[in-house]
Formats: structure tokens, C-alpha cells, sequence
């Protein structure tokens, strides 16, 4: 679950940053997050059994848009994302690893490493590449194989005890 959070908060980020039809929802704690997430699983779970109520499918939707949930990590989400990104112009965080790093707080870098926040550009910036499917039919296989190898490891500022944080340099 920290995992799917820190990616909810790179999307957040991301989709701030290129602002516009792109920004996101207000952001959300890591509690709040955890509560919408567990109404989205039961929402699931009842289309799943067929006991939801008519207006479920509009409620999972919302709560899809609003966690960006699997906004990494599925190629459809990814496509119609860059697509919102270029139609505004893009932005070379959407490319480029020292644009992307300007993400991460200087905190997250300071506990990153430069081998770390290199890491985790890699690895988002793989993410995008998930686009690329229609391109070349075995590229979606490649790209998973570069993301199982290059799984990011937990940094986010709201991830950290009090006791962690390393001070803003």
C-alpha cells in the first residue's frame, strides 16, 4: 500500500507540475488515501458480486480518477495522459531525468542518493514508455521487465516518521 501511495503522490506531482486539464484533485494524506482506497476495493468486490447498487460504476470511476489509481503502470492511462501532456505543450520532465528529479523534495534526494533519485527517474520515466505498445507489439513485455527490475524504493517526504526527515539543505 505505501507503494501504490507514493506512486498516487509522483502522479500528484507530475500532474501539478503540467497543470492545466492536468491537475489533479486536491492531495490526499496518506489516511485519506488508505479510506478511499478501501471504498474503491469494495465498490469492486460489489460490481464483481453483482450486488452494487446502479450507481457504482460512476462512484468506482471517480474514485479511479481521484486515486490515479494504476496511473503508472497501465498503458491505456499512460496513453491518454502524454496525449492531455502534448496537446499542452508537454514539458521536459515528461523525458528528461534531471527535469523529472525536480519532483522529489530535497529531502527525498538527500535520502535518495543520486544513485536513488536516479532510480526512481528511471523508473517513472519507463512508466511513460508504456505508451509505446502500439508502436511495437513486444515493447510492452520489454518495458515490464525494465519495471520489475527497477522497482523505486520507498522515499516520500509523507512516508517518513518525523524522527526521519532529513532537514531541507
Amino acid at each position: 500500500m505505501l507503494l501504490e501511495y507514493q506512486h498516487y503522490l509522483m502522479a500528484h506531482r507530475l500532474r501539478a507540475l503540467l497543470g492545466g486539464r492536468l491537475t489533479p484533485t486536491a492531495l490526499l494524506s496518506l489516511p485519506e488515501y488508505a479510506s478511499r482506497r478501501i471504498m474503491r476495493q469494495d465498490l469492486a468486490r460489489q460490481m464483481i458480486t453483482r450486488a452494487s447498487p446502479p450507481e457504482a460504476m460512476k462512484s468506482l470511476d471517480r474514485l479511479t480518477d481521484e486515486l490515479m489509481f494504476g496511473f503508472w503502470l497501465n498503458p491505456g492511462e499512460v496513453t491518454a495522459f502524454l496525449r492531455a501532456a502534448i496537446r499542452q505543450g508537454s514539458h521536459p520532465a515528461l523525458g528528461e531525468p534531471q527535469a523529472f528529479a525536480q519532483l522529489l523534495s530535497s529531502s527525498e534526494r538527500a535520502r535518495l542518493g543520486e544513485d536513488g533519485v536516479e532510480r526512481v527517474c528511471r523508473y517513472y520515466l519507463t512508466c511513460l514508455h508504456l505508451a509505446s505498445p502500439g508502436v511495437d507489439p513486444h515493447a510492452l513485455e520489454h518495458i515490464f521487465e525494465r519495471l520489475e527490475a527497477a522497482v523505486p524504493p520507498l522515499f516520500a517526504d509523507e512516508l517518513q516518521s518525523p524522527s526521519e526527515t532529513v532537514p531541507a539543505q
